[in-house]
């Protein structure tokens, strides 16, 4: 996996360095002082990976994350425990406290690595959408078609799929509305996302998905009418 390293401590980045170019799955081809820095580049060249320190002047690890959108896999390190839960929000495949040994480093960059094969064989079958998911200490991958709808409840997201069951992921509901895709998902309240091919009925502000009456929130009826209006 082609990777990037950032952060501020030259020390703690020459660290990230070293222990990349001790992984044989591993390819260090950038390392940055500034996220900035690491911007330009990744608009430059491809990379598979990033780690990432969180605590840095002017523009921090998550925020940088945040502005690169999904699609990215991301370590993040740092020396401070409370931005851990801030981490997995954007969906971090791990969170690395600093000191750093090279055992954690290198389970959490073998977790990434599963990650990236599990990507690169759903784009390979070429047969139906999937995200993957962490829920329960497990990476699940999820049909994209086969989701109903998405729903926030405060910290977390459930995604409710064909199956009885729904998973709960860590999560806010916008890195859900950017990850699924917009032809076939809309956000329609502030805690519901609905898949639009998968809508029974709209009635009276409510939209019916099998027995769920999901409400249309007030400030997203003008969308969702006018989505109305065009397929009609």
């Amino acid at each position: 996996m082609r990777c990037i390293a950032i952060d501020d401590e030259p020390l703690a980045l020459a660290q990230i360095e070293r222990y990349i170019r001790k992984t044989p799955f591993l390819e260090g081809t950038g390392f940055y002082r500034s996220a900035f820095d690491a911007m330009d580049a990744l608009a430059a060249m491809e990379v598979d990976l990033i780690f990432a320190d969180i605590n840095m002047p002017d523009l921090n690890g998550i925020e940088l994350v945040r502005s690169l959108g999904p699609g990215h896999l991301v370590i993040f390190t740092t020396a401070y425990s409370e931005y851990a839960v801030e981490g997995f929000r954007v969906d971090a495949q791990d969170y690395l406290l600093k000191p750093i040994g090279y055992p954690d480093f290198l389970k959490a960059a073998e977790k990434a690595l599963r990650q990236f094969n599990l990507l690169k064989a759903g784009r390979g079958a070429g047969v139906q959408e999937r995200i993957f998911v962490r829920s329960e200490y497990k990476i699940i991958p999820i049909d994209v078609d086969g989701i109903t709808y998405v729903e926030s409840r405060g910290e977390y997201v459930r995604i409710y799929t064909d199956n009885s069951k729904p998973v709960m992921t860590l999560g806010s509901l916008k890195n859900y509305e950017e990850k699924l895709p917009q032809d076939k998902f809309m956000r329609i309240h502030r805690s519901y996302i609905v898949n639009l091919r998968r809508i029974d009925a709209v009635e009276r502000k409510q939209v019916l998905i099998g027995e769920k009456r999901i409400p249309v929130g007030e400030s997203y009826e003008k969308p969702f009418g006018d989505y109305i209006a065009r397929n009609s």
